[in-house]
């Protein structure tokens, strides 16, 4: 049945200051996807450091783009791989979605994460490093379990809490961060002990080397 209050793809899931966007499953079949990337790809445990401290989680990643883009967060670089032909053809397809948003963008990298089962999520945080620029924009694809998927506001509350909007994405479905959505808001994935299969997430951006600090 169809849900009449399902958002279109052009709304803006955010109330204010910034743009997100949701374009609903847009993979036929994200299940062999999935298991593809989860046997094919070389995933590694990701290492940051916050507060002077230095953590080896259980999610795992791949930092996959054009040659010389590494990327650098919580205090540590990712060493870019190159594009396997899987990922390169999502990218395309992503890329030709977003077109019809009128967004015209060639992705020159892609984070993927990889959260074997519920007991791994990942903290509020904003894609706002230098490299990435003043306007990201940043295209999440979902693959596996469904995961509740968070924006807080980082400055406004309304009753004394932030100003939250929250999501759950299902496998194959793809929302796009853009405009000041960064500047503004943190988002999360939240743990989940019932999940009964691990999730995959592909964001791509677009790195500017010369943006560094």
């Amino acid at each position: 049945m169809t849900d009449l209050f399902a958002p279109k793809p052009t709304d803006n899931l955010l109330p204010y200051d910034g743009q997100v966007n949701d374009l609903g499953i847009v993979i036929d079949y994200p299940s062999p996807l999935f298991y593809n990337l989860v046997t094919e790809l070389p995933w590694q445990a990701d290492v940051v450091t916050l507060f002077g401290k230095t953590h080896v989680t259980t999610r795992q990643i791949v930092w996959m783009g054009d040659s010389d883009i590494d990327y650098q967060y919580s205090g540590h670089i990712r060493q870019t791989i190159p594009w396997t032909d899987t990922v390169f053809h999502v990218k395309h397809h992503v890329e030709q979605k977003l077109l019809a948003l009128g967004i015209d963008v060639n992705f020159n990298s892609c984070l993927l994460n990889y959260y074997p089962s519920g007991d791994d999520g990942m903290g509020y945080h904003a894609d706002d490093e230098r490299e990435l620029g003043a306007q990201p924009i940043i295209a999440s694809l979902s693959l596996g379990a469904t995961r509740k998927f968070i924006f807080k506001h980082k400055t406004i509350r309304q009753k004394n809490k932030p100003v939250k909007v929250e999501l759950y994405l299902e496998s194959g479905q793809l929302i796009v961060m853009h405009g000041d959505t960064q500047r503004f808001w943190k988002h999360s994935i939240t743990k989940n002990k019932t999940a009964a299969t691990g999730r995959i997430s592909l964001t791509f951006r677009k790195i500017y080397p010369n943006n560094r600090s």
